[in-house]
């Protein structure tokens, strides 16, 4: 629920009612802006933060005249010096657009101070899915879990595309479940990074979290909503595996092997996984955009809308055997015993951030 660091920092401080879009950002919020001091109308709730990054920190808190928990997102409006308030009034919009759709998450107040914007959001208490993405096998997620989860996501993420908003950091990390035990429903969150497709433009920007962006964001070729596709790809590999699939040991590994799309269908892999998904994920892993699956042809795929998946193992060699006996892709980063480490380690390394992306 952190947002990450905008990739691009905003020049001034638009007025908030000021019409039209710079660089896929839009700068039109309806929500009153409240400037009284947040703590006369919530307290923060004792215990951890639910998440912190570089501008942001998000803490649960109560409104006091209702007792009702929310999710309060504070964020710096300077960063490294430079005015970015135009980027969160554009998050503002985005989960305005989105207000009422039960996948994203709900935006319910903001308010200002000198430094600060704070975002009173829904809050959602199975917290990220992340969590259960590298639990142990006994844990995690069955894939009867993930098709729902997954159909969830797809249709928050269809509603945006609709809207032409792309997300450009779909992650485990940013999905969060409105309850843990039962497994509640999905919410979307962090808009940071989303921007407004124009059909009159193109769009070229390096953004992203490493081990899921898309091939096209590497060679700084134009986005578009196929680069989520890709993102939702990985995702459901995560989910279904609990392995990142093209994660290195450090970021250059990480940027060569999507650029070489090396990726792996081996059994080792999928001993538990139906044919179905792993065809889901063959038709989201495509290095030329155009040629991915959208997100409503998602939704009719077969993997999602037939019944529950078979429980025993599903050996996959014809799959191998489709490449020549050889498993697809090159060598990947190993996390030892068990379901492999996501994220946050040395081959992840943080956001991708706006300026050159080191060869690959």
């Amino acid at each position: 629920m952190i947002p990450p660091e905008e990739a691009a920092a905003g020049s001034g401080v638009p007025p908030e009612r000021a019409r039209g879009r710079t660089r896929g950002l839009l700068r039109d919020i309806r929500t009153p802006v409240c400037r009284e001091p947040f703590q006369e109308r919530y307290g923060l709730s004792p215990g951890r933060e639910l998440g912190r990054g570089k501008f942001a920190v998000v803490r649960k808190c109560v409104k006091k005249d209702s007792g009702k928990e929310f999710a309060a997102k504070f964020m710096r409006k300077r960063r490294k010096g430079q005015e970015c308030r135009m980027e969160i009034i554009h998050e503002i919009a985005v989960l305005e657009l989105a207000q009422g759709n039960q996948r994203i998450i709900n935006l319910h107040e903001v308010y200002e101070t000198s430094s600060e914007m704070i975002l009173v959001l829904e809050y959602a208490a199975g917290g990220e899915i992340f969590d259960q993405c590298v639990a142990e096998r006994e844990e995690a997620f069955k894939e009867k879990d993930v098709q729902r989860l997954m159909r969830q996501i797809l249709e928050g993420v269809s509603f945006l595309h609709a809207h032409n908003v792309v997300h450009l950091d779909l992650k485990p990390q940013n999905v969060l479940l409105t309850s843990e035990s039962p497994l509640g429903d999905i919410k979307i969150v962090d808009f940071g990074l989303s921007r407004m497709m124009e059909s009159s433009e193109e769009l070229r920007e390096i953004m992203g979290t490493p081990e899921y962006v898309a091939p096209e964001i590497l060679s700084y070729d134009p986005i578009s909503t196929a680069t989520d596709m890709w993102s939702i790809g990985v995702l459901a590999y995560v989910m279904l595996t609990g392995i990142s699939p093209f994660l290195g040991d450090d970021k250059q590994e990480t940027f060569l092997n999507i650029s070489q799309m090396n990726v792996s269908y081996s059994e080792e892999e999928f001993d538990v996984v139906s044919e179905a998904a792993v065809d889901f994920i063959k038709a989201l892993l495509v290095k030329r955009p155009e040629d991915r699956a959208t997100a409503e042809e998602c939704l009719s795929h077969p993997w999602l809308t037939q019944g529950s998946s078979p429980e025993p193992p599903l050996r996959l060699r014809s799959l191998l055997e489709e490449s020549s006996g050889t498993p697809e892709g090159g060598p990947r980063a190993q996390a030892g015993g068990g379901r492999r480490g996501l994220g946050g380690g040395a081959g992840a390394g943080g956001l991708l951030r706006a300026g050159p992306v080191p060869p690959v």
